[in-house]
């Protein structure tokens, strides 16, 4: 290929900012020149997101002669399009919530509450661009790394070509490949849905102007997350879930407290909604139509979000040709990770029920395992074997690590659960963010923990304790002997440790116990 031949990425980049220029600069450069292959290579990967670049990182790192394929924009969608620009909008809300309530603390803000939306998208613009050298594909290729863009088909069980937009092919041989080319925002059959421009997260943040009205299709992570960011912002949001509450996958308990603060930030609850369409107006306004509970309805708004639904990119990888399994879902892989064509892996959203950055990083280094060195007294890494948390960044947020107590049951796994309101950790208290709890879940009759749920600010934050303590066979009541600084929220998990602690005591170790001080104090 010509030094310098333009490469442009699928996706573009909106606005044209110096920010966003910025982020193109870093991880697809319109300059960049795919390399020449001299020589097989160990291992090569499809797909710059979160498992594409720990892998290609992590083998070349090691020694392997790694070539790593992208189509479109390096660091995949959590840079450009997932967790990193949804989280910087999302504090840019939570300040705005802050500066709004601020009556309750005895702070008096003059002005009241006015958010610049503009001035607010281009932070998170700035700040993607800030952290996308991490992803880039100058790092890529200092750490030893041919980082190639187009895009990756099998040919064979050895070779992957690579197609550029001016019609030029690289051929890149191996021994193994790694697929991790992720999953893109599928829509659901929505009666109407193609007649109209709507939203998914791969454009919702390219806007600069703010929605009058937002309607958002779908409340899980990602709809309940925009569906109060955006209500904190000033939209007046509309958000429609088939089932009787929003985040249903999630702990009722910790749902319902999530869905009240929804409601009181001002977020229309639309649920138990059914039979719906939607159509394009006069007006260029988008016209969603009904039934919640069987009672009809017929709103407008002026943009529309679908928070639903997401389909692998198995398009285009000619995955026949190498006998390597897919459906709708997904790529077939083994404990191993490991597809049915031995000699390729996969990671990440491509084939991982559990969509999310750092379950993807640590599939990557499975594979890494499993690839190159799976030999000797280095022994294969099971997928099953990862402890995976995860967290709803919402206001208050909702993490989860674990079995909840239906999967328990079907794996029939007798539990105790603990409970910690927040109500009654002081330092929830004094920072008015008592609605929420710890719940953490034991093998019956031991403290063995093997699933939790938190509900508060920084759940997120909090869960990693019960993380460590899972994977490396912490105890309930270890928990509770470890001091906690005061005051903190995470104080709550400590005390669930306490509560373990207090239900072992039996009538008769409790009588034992009186005995004993009465004997200490004479009496």
């Amino acid at each position: 290929m010509p030094e310098n031949t333009p490469q442009m990425p699928l996706v573009q980049l909106q606005p044209s900012d110096a920010h966003n220029l910025e982020l193109e600069a870093n991880v697809h450069p319109r300059t960049w020149s795919n390399p020449t292959p001299l020589h097989p290579y160990h291992l090569v990967v499809i797909g710059a997101g979160t498992a594409g670049l720990v892998t290609a990182a992590g083998a070349a790192g090691l020694g392997a002669r790694v070539a790593l394929i992208e189509r479109e924009l390096m660091g995949g969608d959590c840079l450009n399009v997932g967790c990193v620009p949804s989280k910087g909008i999302i504090s840019a809300a939570r300040v705005a919530a802050t500066v709004r309530d601020a009556k309750k603390f005895g702070v008096h803000v003059p002005d009241g509450t006015r958010v610049d939306f503009g001035e607010t998208m281009s932070r998170m613009r700035r700040l993607r661009a800030q952290i996308s050298p991490a992803d880039s594909a100058q790092r890529f290729s200092d750490l030893g790394v041919d980082v190639f863009f187009g895009t990756g088909k099998f040919t064979n069980n050895s070779t992957i070509t690579v197609s550029n937009s001016d019609g030029s092919t690289r051929e890149l041989k191996f021994k193994k490949a790694v697929i991790a080319a992720g999953a893109r925002a599928a829509a659901p059959s929505i009666p109407g849905l193609e007649t109209v421009h709507y939203l998914t997260n791969e454009n919702l943040f390219s806007l600069t102007d703010l929605p009058k009205r937002l309607g958002i299709i779908g409340s899980g992570p990602v709809g309940a997350e925009m569906a109060q960011t955006f209500a904190r912002f000033g939209s007046e949001v509309y958000l429609f879930e088939r089932s009787g509450q929003i985040l249903s996958r999630e702990d009722s308990d910790a749902a319902t407290i999530v869905q009240e603060s929804l409601s009181r930030d001002g977020v229309h609850l639309i649920l138990n909604s059914s039979d719906l369409a939607v159509h394009s107006t006069e007006n260029d306004e988008i016209q969603i139509v009904g039934q919640q509970a069987g009672v009809p309805y017929d709103l407008q708004v002026d943009q529309l979000l679908i928070a639903v639904g997401r389909a692998p990119n198995t398009d285009g990888l000619n995955l026949e040709a190498v006998n390597v399994r897919y459906d709708g879902r997904g790529i077939e892989v083994n404990d191993y990770l490991q597809t049915t064509n031995p000699r390729i892996y996969a990671a990440g959203d491509i084939c991982s029920k559990y969509k999310f950055t750092h379950a993807a990083d640590f599939q990557a280094r499975i594979v890494i395992q499993n690839s190159l060195f799976a030999v000797g007294p280095f022994g294969k890494k099971k997928a099953s074997e990862l402890v995976i948390p995860w967290a709803t960044y919402t206001s208050p947020e909702i993490s989860h690590v674990g079995l909840y107590p239906h999967e328990a049951k079907q794996a029939g796994i007798e539990i105790d659960t603990y409970t910690q309101p927040l109500e009654h950790i002081d330092r929830a208290i004094l920072d008015g963010e008592q609605e929420g709890f710890v719940k953490v879940h034991t093998k019956r009759g031991a403290d063995k923990i093997v699933g939790a749920t938190i509900v508060a600010e920084n759940a997120g934050d909090m869960i990693s304790e019960i993380s460590v303590a899972m994977c490396n066979g912490v105890g309930l009541s270890k928990i509770g002997a470890t001091i906690h600084p005061y005051p903190t929220q995470a104080e709550a998990i400590r005390k669930l440790g306490d509560q373990f602690i207090t239900t072992k005591l039996t009538p008769l170790s409790a009588k034992l116990l009186k005995a004993l001080m009465r004997w200490n104090v004479g009496s």
